[in-house]
């Protein structure tokens, strides 16, 4: 008779990855673009849907994405691999070239999926520590060699890129792939995108969901080596990217002039957001992302975090985190948005 069994004993008692969706005015918690998509792509995509053939499976390699994407970065096709959002990307790439016998390394504070990702795919975890600062320590790099390296840059939570001449020195360190996540590359005053080619085991991870204000589409893509995408094309489910997904994504990269302007404007409300931080009572770390990591001096982080929503103010409670105690993120929001935020703070803080 057929019954339930356990889960694998290798998942312990890890929860999932979330984030609060709580009934707020303000919701800056989730580093999605405070703004929606180009009124233009919108039309185009509701005109494309009427010729699109939903009764037929999609196409399988997504090749018009694929070249789009080449096309905006200067490389080629078949060195892109698109998948529903970074995360399926990452998950994709840990089925390749994780699981049991391999390592991945993760230096928290960071991106918590990458290392619950290999978890899931029964990849062991080395864990290195950052410097105080939060930036990449590279004596922890050289201390945890590893089949998967990951750099998240610019680092989320804590928001800072790593200088290429970082990056480069993880690449003589680090004896197998190194994994450069970009989910907020395009804020970033450059990217390792410049780094990749066939040779070497160095590849980019972006998104959707952030610049190109498609967090509900899901879609990220990775640029690296052919041979290794050839990999993961191998691994992936068939089918596994919608037709409205693939004509979401062809069709965002027409309004790249938009998006360029949106990032100008949200690193400008970033500028503003953190030297209103800078005269309160908290401490707070530089960014080159559209999220600011601060930690209240007086006051419990996590009192702080329910006081603002009482006041319909949303931010992310960071204070489980690895080394992360009593911090909190919020994501550079609209104008209005931000300036509820700083009401709201200045008043729970007074």
């Amino acid at each position: 008779m057929a019954s339930l069994i356990p889960a694998r004993d290798d998942l312990g008692v890890r929860s999932g990855y979330h984030s609060p969706q709580v009934d707020v005015a303000v919701r800056l918690n989730t580093n999605e673009s405070p703004f929606p998509p180009p009124a233009g792509w919108v039309n185009e995509l509701r005109d494309a849907i009427a010729s699109l053939a939903f009764e037929r499976y999609p196409e399988r390699g997504a090749s018009e994405l694929r070249a789009a994407l080449a096309e905006l970065h200067g490389v080629r096709a078949d060195q892109v691999f698109c998948a529903n959002g970074s995360n399926e990307v990452l998950q994709t790439l840990l089925l390749a070239y994780g699981g049991p016998g391999r390592r991945a390394a993760v230096f928290e504070p960071t991106y918590a999926l990458h290392s619950l990702i290999a978890r899931h795919t029964a990849t062991e975890v080395a864990v290195g520590p950052r410097r105080p600062d939060f930036t990449l320590d590279l004596d922890a790099v050289a201390a945890a060699p590893a089949d998967i390296t990951f750099v998240c840059s610019p680092n989320n939570p804590t928001g800072r890129a790593e200088p290429r001449e970082v990056v480069e020195k993880v690449l003589e360190l680090a004896p197998g792939l190194v994994v450069v996540d970009e989910a907020y590359g395009q804020f970033s005053p450059w990217s390792a995108l410049t780094l990749v080619d066939d040779d070497d085991g160095v590849l980019v991870v972006r998104t959707f969901s952030k610049t190109w204000a498609m967090a509900g589409v899901r879609l990220g893509y990775l640029v690296g080596p052919a041979a290794l995408v050839a990999e993961l094309d191998r691994v992936v489910l068939p089918y596994h990217l919608s037709v409205l997904t693939q004509a979401a994504g062809r069709l965002a990269l027409k309004y790249r002039p938009e998006m360029e302007a949106r990032v100008a404007t949200i690193v400008e409300e970033r500028g503003r957001l953190a030297a209103a931080l800078a005269d309160l009572p908290v401490e707070s770390w530089p960014s080159d992302a559209n999220f600011i990591l601060f930690r209240p001096v007086k006051r419990n982080g996590a009192e702080v975090w329910q006081a603002l929503v009482d006041r319909s103010v949303l931010v992310r409670d960071c204070g489980s985190w690895p080394g992360l105690d009593g911090c909190l993120r919020v994501t550079v929001g609209t104008p209005d948005e931000n300036g509820a935020f700083l009401a709201a703070l200045k008043e729970v803080l007074a």
